[in-house]
């Protein structure tokens, strides 16, 4: 997706815009492609699937999730007003404690990884519209789409994710027709952080198309 949508007004964004960006991206820059993508990433890899089944050849889909519930709406709320200032004490903190439920294994680089987080969260324009489009997926969940998905779909979940459990990649897998399911054993949603050497080797297999 392009910058220029994550960082527009906080208003703005919606699962269709960035899907829109992938699109332009996939026609302007690689042709037909596999497309990977990470939690919201994910999310809308499947939308543009759906959208231009001719552009994403396979996508491959890992801790994402195509709706969510009210308790996920109420987090993202509440962390898109925290990230009104990014500075805060406050907020530092709440990414801190996301970070820590996102792990299971690496706890010894908590306040490492927090910090790589934060850089990259910056002002916060990308964060809050991130988080909108996630939480808008409560009331407007990718999952009636998805049965228009005819390419093979990878989905990977991690076996410690508690932010996109297996009961979300399910309900991935039970709307798709072509699927396969692979899952990242001693992880949590940051898989690639916990157990980035089982990351790689399951997208390898994804890629390949291993059995």
């Amino acid at each position: 997706m392009s910058s220029q949508s994550l960082n527009q007004p906080a208003w703005a964004v919606h699962l269709e815009q960035l899907g829109r960006d992938l699109i332009g991206f996939i026609e302007q820059v690689t042709g037909p492609a596999i497309v990977v993508g990470f939690s919201l990433g994910g999310t809308i890899a499947l939308w543009a699937a759906a959208e231009r089944p001719d552009l994403v050849t396979r996508p491959i889909v890992l801790g994402t999730s195509s709706v969510v519930g009210r308790s996920a709406t109420e987090f993202y709320a509440h962390r898109i007003g925290q990230a009104s200032d990014t500075s805060t004490s406050e907020f530092r903190e709440a990414i801190r404690d996301d970070t820590a439920a996102a792990i299971v294994a690496a706890h010894d680089r908590l306040d490492e990884i927090t910090e790589i987080r934060l850089d990259a969260i910056g002002a916060g324009a990308g964060y809050i519209n991130a988080a909108r489009a996630m939480a808008a997926l409560r009331e407007n969940p990718l999952t009636p789409r998805l049965a228009e998905v005819r390419q093979h779909v990878e989905v990977i979940g991690a076996d410690g994710d508690t932010f996109c459990p297996e009961k979300a990649a399910r309900m991935i897998i039970d709307a798709l027709g072509d699927v396969t399911y692979r899952e990242v054993p001693n992880a949590g949603h940051l898989m690639n952080v916990d157990n980035p050497a089982a990351v790689a080797t399951v997208l390898r297999a994804a890629i390949r198309g291993d059995e």
